[in-house]
């Protein structure tokens, strides 16, 4: 599956972007006067390969979970049972990125990809990744089918709250290893939770998405997040880790060299992804990575979040450089190692807020500024249909 999605992954289509630039230079403003929307809406309709592109709606924010060995080395002074509880605040409806969702009108799917206790929430359980029709009841059935009921009727979309955040039982392992001592993960467990996104992504799109937002929860995932920038980039770990959720100063030079010792333990190929992710990763880094490949392949755009999508993004493209072309960062993190890894992407933030919770908060802020993007080559009149004189 990973092979596939690769190879069905191409470049942005040359003639479609021009088209954009040159109806961007028709329209009833300054060219160039609403900056770098402008090459936003052409960067999407490249990636859509017509113009105008599609609206991007509605929106599906994808929170892969997942909890971490290196834990037990002291990076957070969070307990790791915070992940499975703040999945159920999810569930619930309490957290930000619930409030941020209803706002934007945005689903919510919530994928266990690598909690470390059982969750005592009602799940989709897939038995079989790859089929087996089933219901939400417990009976055996696949991620595009699950994902496919948690979206509800496509045609029925009369407002945010028409469908609540459930939950997708994908789990690979109960969580990673330490990577300090060994490798965080086997190749075929990172493939596995690889695999998990790109059937994540198919499905939320199969059940009517027009784009994707990335989120993510992990007590301690900032931890492998900057040893993914650090391996990618070269970057030194001192210049990819930073505080997380608000670490004091000797548990921040503790978690630097947390990840110094990691990445010289297993020295991961940049160029071998999926070794990278196997060595120093986490579950859902690497199924974001998969989520991204998925969209790409589909040609939908993704909206990136904070860090932890940035090093999962990171992977992606080392795994199909094209695939940069479905990304849209949407915003830049106070974790030093996203604006490491969108520098590294050539991408840049469409808001810088200071935030650095995760869950998909950011990329739900800046979801507006993506649609307006395209809704502009979708609504605004050019000079000679509005009748206005240029310069």
């Amino acid at each position: 599956m990973v092979e596939t999605t690769i190879a069905a992954i191409g470049p942005p289509d040359g003639a479609a972007m021009t088209a954009a630039r040159d109806l961007q230079a028709r329209l009833t403003k300054p060219a160039g006067s609403l900056g770098a929307l402008e090459e936003l809406s052409v960067r999407l309709a490249g990636l859509a390969g017509t113009c105008p592109p599609p609206l991007p709606e509605p929106a599906a924010v994808a929170i892969f979970a997942g909890d971490h060995g290196v834990h037990a080395q002291r990076v957070t002074p969070w307990p790791q049972e915070v992940t499975a509880q703040m999945i159920g605040n999810f569930l619930a409806g309490g957290a930000v990125v619930n409030a941020f969702a209803r706002q934007a009108g945005a689903s919510v799917t919530v994928v266990d990809v690598g909690v470390a206790a059982p969750l005592p929430f009602p799940t989709v359980r897939p038995a079989d990744l790859a089929a087996g029709p089933a219901d939400l009841a417990g009976e055996p059935t696949d991620v595009a089918a699950a994902v496919a009921d948690l979206a509800g009727d496509p045609a029925d979309r009369s407002g945010p709250e028409r469908v609540p955040p459930r939950l997708v039982d994908a789990n690979v392992r109960r969580g990673t290893r330490d990577m300090t001592v060994t490798a965080a993960l086997t190749r075929d467990e990172a493939r596995a939770a690889v695999e998990v996104g790109i059937r994540v992504a198919g499905a939320l799109i199969d059940a009517g998405a027009g784009v994707l937002l990335t989120g993510d929860m992990g007590i301690a995932n900032t931890t492998p997040s900057a040893a993914l920038v650090a391996a990618f980039t070269g970057v030194d770990p001192a210049g990819t880790t930073g505080r997380g959720t608000g670490v004091d100063d000797e548990t921040y030079r503790r978690k630097v060299g947390v990840v110094r010792t990691a990445l010289d333990r297993h020295r991961p190929d940049p160029a071998d992804p999926l070794g990278v992710l196997a060595a120093v990763g986490g579950l859902e880094h690497a199924a974001l990575a998969g989520l991204i490949l998925g969209a790409a392949a589909r040609r939908v755009p993704v909206l990136l979040d904070g860090v932890i999508a940035a090093s999962a993004a990171l992977a992606a493209a080392a795994f199909a450089p094209d695939a940069v072309g479905a990304m849209v960062a949407g915003h830049r993190s106070a974790e030093p190692g996203a604006t490491v890894a969108l520098r590294h992407l050539g991408l840049d933030p469409l808001v810088d807020l200071g935030l650095r919770l995760g869950e998909g908060t950011g990329a739900l802020l800046a979801l507006p500024v993506v649609t307006g993007a395209v809704r502009v080559l979708h609504e605004v009149a050019t000079f000679d249909a509005a009748g206005v004189s240029e310069k």
